[in-house]
């Protein structure tokens, strides 16, 4: 079976500590106390609400801000033809 793993940028999934970028503050990235529904809590509000100021995926935030409509479309191809090799 073919299998895809995607890439999500959340604060809350980044090692422990500083960012060494300066993008983040300690305390918006990993600790124990996040639990599994924390973590898809996070992942849920990303997908309704991404943030394309700070993207993991440049391309595809511009594409957003600039071109909605062909992004929808483009999104809508992708899950059709992920679905196929389900």
């Amino acid at each position: 079976m073919f299998t895809r793993m995607a890439k999500v940028c959340i604060s809350i999934l980044h090692p422990p500590g500083d960012d060494p970028h300066g993008y983040e503050l300690a305390s918006e990235r990993w600790t124990p106390v996040h639990t599994v529904e924390s973590i898809v809590l996070s992942i849920i509000s990303m997908l309704s609400s991404p943030n394309d100021e700070s993207p993991a995926n440049v391309e595809a935030a511009k594409e957003w801000r600039e071109q909605r409509d062909e992004f929808r479309k483009k999104v809508g191809r992708c899950v059709r033809k992920s679905q196929e090799l389900l």
